[in-house]
């Protein structure tokens, strides 16, 4: 546990330059939504840190495959949710995303003072959430194992649902005759958060490969952390409270019918029960 304690100071760090940099371009900018594009994109570094760190923290010389493959893991993912905030951010800069337009107009004067906080909590919670990928990369055990070949393919289906949720809703969005109307184009029809779903799936599948290492269980904190996140914090709550406010009645039959979270069928629809 003295390479892992070790590994987690040397990161607390690094996302401390890290988001503070992020801090001073976005209030450069006045726009904190970038933080989202830097949080996302951190992971990858982080990663890169942890192997750069293992004969420091005095790990076996080489890079075991289990190590390498995770890392990888994180880049493609990392890179992917990245470049997909990146496009949504500059579609509408210089507006704030609403959530940070909201905090803006709520925290007034103390904005650019409190924003410093939240982002320096944002780079804490990628030291947090990158717990399993650390147990992974310090351990000196080479091949995957069950729980890495099964945490591969709960991370791969995870990436795969999240990319395409997030292609048929921007599909869905680009169309101008669908304006106002609620998505219920492809997976989007069996779960009002399908790309929430799947982003949790991701972390799953990090914190199943974990579980082949000492202290694996450890790396469940983070799949239950972004549960709790996404179900009752910045995810399900904020997102459905502004789709209620745009498309009132209909996103409200949409609620009714249609699971919150993990895709499944629909319930019988008002016309349906006459």
């Amino acid at each position: 546990m003295t390479a892992a304690l070790t590994l987690i100071a040397s990161a607390l760090a690094f996302v401390f330059v890290e988001m503070t940099s992020t801090w001073l371009v976005a209030r450069k900018l006045r726009n904190n939504g970038i933080v989202d594009i830097v949080w996302s994109f951190g992971f990858g570094p982080l990663a890169l840190l942890y192997i750069f760190m293992r004969p420091v923290v005095g790990c076996e010389a080489g890079v075991p495959t289990r190590a390498i493959v995770v890392s990888l893991m994180v880049a493609i993912w990392s890179w992917r949710l990245a470049d997909h905030l990146a496009v949504r951010v500059q579609s509408h800069h210089p507006d704030e995303d609403v959530r940070y337009a909201k905090l803006r107009q709520e925290w007034g004067d103390q904005t650019d003072k409190r924003m410093f906080g939240f982002f320096q909590l944002q780079g804490a919670l990628q030291v947090v959430l990158s717990l399993p990928v650390l147990l992974v990369i310090i351990d000196d055990t080479w091949g995957l194992g069950i729980t890495g070949c099964l945490g591969l393919a709960l991370w791969a289906t995870g990436l795969f649902g999240e990319s395409l949720a997030d292609r048929q809703l921007a599909r869905f969005r680009a169309d101008p005759a669908n304006k106002g109307k609620v998505c219920q184009a492809g997976l989007w029809n069996y779960s009002r958060h399908p790309n929430y779903f799947f982003e949790w799936l991701v972390w799953v599948g990090y914190a199943v490969f974990a579980l082949g290492s000492p202290w694996g269980w450890l790396g469940l904190i983070a799949p239950a952390l972004m549960l709790h996140f996404l179900l009752n914090v910045t995810g399900i709550p904020m997102t459905e409270e502004l789709s209620l406010k745009s498309k009132g009645d209909a996103y409200r039959e949409y609620q009714r019918t249609t699971s919150a979270f993990v895709p499944w069928f629909k319930k019988a629809t008002t016309d349906e029960h006459g």
